[in-house]
């Protein structure tokens, strides 16, 4: 219902129950019906209604917009050393105050607030800018906040009246912001968790773990509930986020399927809210692995891809002939000697495929045959539950497990017993000897951690892909980070994804931690740069990216090193350092983004969805590739075109940028002027960039890129240009 002059939350209350109980008929039905009221940041409420009682709330005058909640899913020792952040003087020399007075709200899962990640030793008093409280609930007490976790809340009223209570889905939880899932206390620990020495898992991964900002306050907003997150409570939590003074949003979550729009998500909508208010938030592009899948990608979000960092956990397989076999798990059992190899195809229960017994599902394999044995398995479908394989083989007496799984063999999981990824060449090399073997036997070895691993980064292959489906001009993906096999704090309480043993700190993979790594970054910029906007902190962030790997080429896909394009990584991968000092900045404010969504023929409705005003476009429509962000997209290419950009200079000296290009296959660039000479800080500098294409693209993009150069510093930004015609 956009902004409102109410003088207090009662006030609110009150006017929403009216105007509810013009469709529901009573006052007190009304008041039974609503779920949350939204009175900080913005205006408004969800409710229980009917799609008759939704429509004449649509229709009346005061409401902005009414969209149906959806349920939205969820999409470290080493890796702060991978970005190089530990071994930096400019980054260490950072005065501990300015870090420390950094707020980062974590949208999530709860967290465990006896972790020693969240001691809050050397921490000054909370920042008095800060509105937040520690609300209390079960297993969770106003001492369980500090200097550390200076706020929690929690919501689950959405979810319940979505969804049903949370006793009937009969899994262990906890009504407060305690996590009792484990997620929620690993990204926030990766952003902010404090310095503790001799980490390690099962002995695996030894070393200080630390999040990115470690004197970074942290404010937890606990809004989902098994795997499942409700829009009311996500709205919710950032209407109180933004009230309560973060200073950056990290949302490890996103819609299944993704967005249709950018006006009916609460995330979107709420980000929206937030970049108004200077806040930036940074969410995950999502687990779907496929192109079109990213998902959170309005351009005021910063949405994050996920790669590899150059360390591995092998769990190596011994066969009888002597050979040896890579494989990949987190296995901390040793395994005393050689046991009989079966493959599960060759094991099937009575009335059992050949087939579906070598996916090892439960009840298909013949518990006479592979008992005492080790079971060879493989993937069905990329969305299998690998433990559960594990947990059904055990069941059956199975000693061990070695799953084929090319797809992605080097992520690592726990099972229940010894067992390991391995991928086709392996494998083919593996049934080699199983055949020609009439008791072929082997052996899984306990997992070793392997570092320096050549190329690093990769992109790991579960990672969401561009295109943007819904403005295809803005380049999504923006950025990658560390998401493939990170250690962080863990709940101890929960043991699923642990082989049932508790833990304190779990290695895991997903695109949702490579989101606190990016949330983290931008907490440092914004400690180091308070005055900065959110779009300049992002565009610190994506024109300091690498596209390059440790050994010098460009960035590939895990496991096979294919190649990639910004639609994998957008700008590249992270570099923490360079984004401190970026020496130009592409900005822009809401007003910008009102003009680039008008551009994309927004209609005057959708816009006040968004930004609870009704808006007019200006006319003509500034086209939507001048939209000044930092990469460069043109979705629509008709001939040649011209467009421009502005850049704002952030350093001492007099200094001189010289451009230089990476042509698009098809397409002649020129930039004007070639070289941009700065005097002083906060001067702007315009540029054009012509596109002169010869070539059709095909109906794909064709990329290359832009890199301002001035012998210090290299502000790149990624070009993609779909050519439908010259």
């Amino acid at each position: 219902m956009g902004e409102h002059a109410h003088p207090n939350l009662e006030s609110v209350v009150r006017a929403n129950h009216e105007i509810l109980a013009s469709v529901t008929g009573s006052f007190d039905g009304a008041q039974q019906l609503a779920i949350h009221h939204y009175s900080k940041s913005f205006r408004g409420f969800s409710a229980m209604l009917t799609p008759e009682q939704a429509q004449q709330l649509a229709d009346k005058d005061l409401v902005v917009s009414v969209f149906q909640s959806k349920m939205n899913m969820f999409h470290t020792t080493h890796s702060w050393e991978f970005l190089g952040t530990d071994s930096a003087q400019q980054y260490n020399q950072m005065p501990m105050e300015s870090t420390s007075n950094t707020i980062v709200g974590v949208i999530d899962k709860g967290i465990w607030p006896e972790s020693k990640s969240f001691n809050d030793k050397g921490l000054g008093p909370v920042p008095k800018k800060f509105k937040g409280e520690c609300v209390t609930g079960e297993h969770f007490r106003l001492a369980n906040c500090n200097r550390k976790i200076i706020g929690v809340r929690f919501y689950l009223k959405g979810f319940e009246e979505e969804s049903g209570p949370l006793e009937s889905f009969n899994l262990p939880f906890l009504r407060s912001a305690r996590d009792g899932d484990g997620h929620g206390t690993h990204t926030a620990s990766t952003i902010a968790g404090s310095i503790v020495a001799n980490v390690r898992l099962f002995g695996m991964a030894r070393g200080t773990a630390r999040g990115g900002a470690p004197s970074a306050r942290l404010a937890i907003y606990k809004a989902c509930w098994f795997d499942m997150c409700s829009e009311a409570d996500i709205h919710s939590a950032l209407d109180d986020a933004i009230s309560d003074g973060v200073d950056i949003l990290s949302i490890s979550i996103g819609p299944d399927p993704h967005q249709p729009s950018h006006f009916e998500n609460a995330i979107l909508i709420g980000a929206f809210h937030a970049f108004q208010r200077g806040i930036l938030a940074s969410a995950s592009a999502g687990n779907s692995a496929f192109p079109g899948t990213a998902t959170n990608v309005a351009p005021w979000i910063l949405t994050v891809a996920a790669s590899s960092v150059d360390r591995e956990f092998h769990s190596i397989v011994y066969l009888g002939n002597s050979k040896v076999l890579k494989g990949f798990s987190l296995n901390p059992i040793k395994m005393e000697t050689y046991y009989g190899l079966i493959a599960g195809s060759v094991a099937a229960a009575p009335g059992v495929t050949a087939k579906n017994a070598s996916f090892c599902k439960n009840n298909t394999l013949d518990q006479t045959l592979v008992k005492g044995k080790i079971v060879v398995c493989t993937i069905e479908t990329f969305i299998d539950n690998r433990r559960k394989k594990s947990i059904f083989l055990r069941q059956a007496g199975v000693v061990g497990l070695i799953l084929i799984d090319s797809s992605i063999k080097d992520v690592s999981f726990q099972f229940v017993i010894p067992g390991t990824l391995i991928g086709q060449e392996e494998a083919e090399e593996l049934q080699a000897y199983m055949i020609s073997e009439k008791n072929p036997v082997g052996k899984i070895s306990p997992t070793i951690t392997v570092l320096n691993i050549k190329p690093a980064p990769e992109m790991v292959v579960f990672s969401s892909m561009g295109p943007n489906i819904i403005t295809p001009d803005i380049i999504k993906p923006n950025i990658t980070g560390p998401g493939l096999n990170i250690l962080a704090a863990w709940s101890p309480v929960v043991t699923t994804a642990t082989a049932e043993q508790s833990v304190d700190y779990n290695i895991i993979s997903s695109a949702s931690l490579s989101c606190p790594h990016v949330s983290a970054v931008a907490a440092i910029v914004k400690s180091y740069q308070p005055s900065w906007s959110p779009a300049a902190i992002m565009s610190a962030i994506m024109t300091t990216a690498m596209v390059l790997d440790n050994t010098q080429h460009a960035i590939g896909t895990n496991p096979n090193g294919t190649q990639t394009t910004p639609f994998d990584y957008g700008s590249g991968h992270i570099s923490p350092l360079g984004a401190l000092n970026p020496g130009l900045v592409y900005d822009f404010n809401s007003h910008d983004i009102i003009n680039f969504l008008c551009s994309t023929e927004a209609s005057p409705a959708q816009l006040k969805n968004l930004t609870g005003e009704l808006v007019h476009c200006k006319n003509p429509l500034t086209p939507s590739y001048n939209f000044n962000y930092p990469s460069i997209g043109v979705a629509n290419m008709n001939r040649s075109l011209s467009l421009y950009r502005t850049v704002t200079y952030y350093g001492k000296d007099p200094i001189v940028y010289v451009a230089s290009i990476d042509y698009p296959i098809g397409v002649e660039v020129k930039v004007t002027p070639a070289k941009l000479k700065f005097t002083k800080v906060g001067e702007k500098k315009f540029f054009k960039v012509d596109f002169i294409p010869f070539k059709n693209s095909n109906g794909s993009f064709v990329f290359g890129s832009l890199t301002w150069s001035s012998g210090i510093h290299r502000v790149r930004s990624p070009i993609g240009l779909n050519v439908v015609s010259v």
